[in-house]
């Protein structure tokens, strides 16, 4: 997956591209080339896809032809997917569709609109002859498909960011603004042969301003819309994804519960969240044991590590790890997921607010985070004067995820500090629940090991490292405990 960072313009169709030799920073310009490309995008019929700013195509011609999927953009760039061409021209490559199910929920995919460009195309070079700005002066035929096909035409120039430095988009704008050009009034070509056919954005409660609600209703939305962009980096199993879909479900949840108050009768959406991080946290445990046994094996003396034992806490763990991402994947293309995927989007936009969400954020919220906090105090003396185990162990565990949600409930509502001193306390205990759940992980590979016949001596070696991990935690936290302010 590649970042598209670029700026768009509309120029006139007598436009000349100015001399960007000059251009500081730059060391050249290369002699310009041209490309005819042809391009069909993919949709539902409702233009699912176009509405939440995906793009899918199938181009020929040109440097770079294959299927394109392009991701909303965040930050000022678009993440693209490219993948070789296949022999069909009609139908979307099975793994490019599966990426964009949280978008089609199922829905299926045709043709929509076919591009037809003749592009000029001129690239700022660096020292070593590095590309480092691509300016593409596209003259175009747009034709949207259909029972009666609709055609348009016009000029625009992509300025697009390959190896250079953001700032030298700013200096290349500078001179194609001075030629003429104006920034796209359309953030894409296919957005601009569409037109109006685009469904526009379904329309959102707007909460009275400095309301509980409104802060509330804005933290539900952001994570909402976290875990939808999430969905295809979680397909693709990319580093920490799966981690931060499972927060985005957790931090949904945690604010549904703690604010039920302000936003009522969430109670199913908030066991199908619980079902979603289920399905999620299976892979995102095994990814997070693989690492911590991979560098806890690199720190033993190689004399203490057997064969066995680094295959069972390797590569054993990490085909685990891929079976878990397609559980993952068969989960996220059922109606089940769908359904909850439609029940957030109604969610975010006509929340069933109550009386309360009107009252002033900062005279309501602050009781609400303070109850939160009151459940981590009743959790840790509850576990007080237990004795040493398992059932000291869980009522520990308990307060690690009353903290948790503290702190997601504070900052739902910006309270820093109070989300810090929740933090300490899920950190630490963290790294205690870390320590047993490894070690749980190690007896069941030690129990297979030794049903092998295999040596099973550094098992133990590592259940030792781990128990005294879980033991120092446990002992620390009564001074961090002690650190932070408790309010009555």
């Amino acid at each position: 997956m590649a970042l598209e960072i670029e700026d768009k313009y509309d120029v006139p169709e007598g436009f000349a591209l100015p001399d960007l030799g000059g251009v500081p920073g730059c060391e050249g310009v290369s002699e310009p080339l041209s490309h005819r490309l042809t391009a069909v995008y993919f949709d539902t019929p409702d233009l699912r896809l176009a509405a939440r700013g995906v793009t899918l195509r199938r181009r020929r011609g040109g440097d770079d032809e294959g299927w394109h999927l392009k991701l909303p953009k965040a930050k000022g760039a678009r993440q693209e997917i490219t993948r070789p061409l296949t022999r069909s021209a009609t139908v979307v490559p099975a793994e490019l569709a599966s990426l964009v199910l949280a978008y089609t929920r199922g829905a299926p995919l045709a043709p929509v609109a076919q591009l037809e460009t003749r592009r000029g195309i001129t690239r700022l070079l660096g020292p070593a002859g590095e590309v480092l700005v691509e300016i593409a002066d596209d003259r175009v035929k747009g034709t949207v498909l259909g029972d009666e096909p609709v055609v348009r035409r016009w000029r625009e120039v992509e300025a697009e960011l390959k190896e250079g430095e953001r700032d030298l988009l700013t200096k290349v704008a500078k001179r194609l603004r001075k030629a003429g050009a104006a920034p796209a009034d359309s953030a894409s070509k296919l957005a601009r042969v569409l037109g109006d056919r685009i469904p526009a954005p379904s329309p959102r409660t707007r909460p009275e301003p400095g309301s509980a609600g409104e802060a509330v209703v804005a933290y539900l939305r952001a994570n909402i819309d976290a875990l939808t962009a999430g969905d295809p980096h979680v397909r693709l199993a990319e580093e920490d994804a799966v981690h931060k879909a499972r927060v985005a479900c957790r931090r949904l949840r945690s604010a549904l519960k703690a604010f039920k108050r302000i936003v009522a009768g969430t109670e199913n959406l908030q066991e199908e969240l619980k079902w979603l991080g289920e399905v999620l946290g299976e892979a995102r445990d095994l990814e997070v044991i693989g690492a911590r046994f991979a560098a806890r094996l690199d720190g033993l003396d190689p004399r203490f590590v057997t064969a066995g034992a680094r295959r069972r806490l390797g590569d054993d763990l990490r085909a685990r790890e891929h079976d878990a991402y397609e559980r993952i994947r068969r989960a996220l293309s059922e109606d089940r997921y769908f359904a909850l995927l439609d029940a957030l989007d109604a969610l975010a936009a006509d929340p069933p607010l109550t009386a309360t969400a009107a009252k002033k954020a900062d005279k309501a919220l602050p009781k609400i985070v303070d109850r939160n906090w009151r459940r981590v105090i009743d959790a840790f003396e509850a576990a007080q004067g237990m004795e040493e185990g398992a059932e000291r162990e869980t009522a520990m565990h308990d307060v690690r995820k009353a903290a948790k949600r503290a702190r997601y409930t504070a900052e739902a509502v910006g309270m820093s500090g109070a989300a810090e001193r929740a933090k300490q306390v899920q950190e630490v205990l963290g790294r205690h629940r870390d320590g047993i759940v490894a070690q749980s992980v190690l007896l069941e590979e030690a129990e297979r090991a030794r049903q092998a016949g295999e040596d099973t001596f550094t098992y133990g070696a590592l259940a030792g490292i781990e128990s005294a991990e879980a033991a120092r935690a446990l002992d620390e936290f009564p001074a961090v405990w002690s650190r932070l302010p408790h309010p009555t």
